[in-house]
């Protein structure tokens, strides 16, 4: 499994996520460590990971990627699953987002495995992670 943040979300959290991850053979990375680099369109990067064999976990703080026309009628079409971070976590510390996320891993992890879709996640430990429509 690798997971994918974008542009909305900072290195730091793919660098704390991938430590996590990495012994179990996963990986976790940015868009700035991929080919198309920090610029690429939502779109390019939607269909890069699309046309990749890996099993993609997206994790964005864009809610454009869900309430977009564009964006979502391409989310769904890649067969990408993700999560879109609950507005509260623009306002939150970096240290504090990465405490969060990695608390919530193992429920991430479990949904990914039972279903795919794009899920919200609570800026909470404790939040109910919801399913958005595609």
């Amino acid at each position: 499994m690798k997971v994918f943040f974008d542009n909305c979300c900072s290195p730091a959290l793919a660098s704390a996520l991938n430590g996590l991850i990495s012994h179990s053979g996963h990986r976790a990375c940015h868009i700035a460590d991929l080919p198309c680099g920090r610029h690429a369109a939502d779109e390019e990067w939607i269909a890069m990971l699309g046309e990749d064999d890996a099993h993609w976990i997206v994790i964005t703080g864009d809610y454009r990627i869900y309430r977009n026309k564009a964006q979502r009628a391409a989310f769904r079409a890649s067969g990408l699953s993700g999560f879109v971070l609950a507005p509260g976590y623009q306002k939150t510390p970096v240290h504090q987002q990465a405490s969060i996320l990695l608390w919530r891993w193992p429920d991430m992890e479990d949904l990914m495995r039972l279903s795919r879709g794009l899920y919200e996640l609570p800026v909470t430990r404790s939040g109910k992670i919801k399913q958005l429509p595609l």
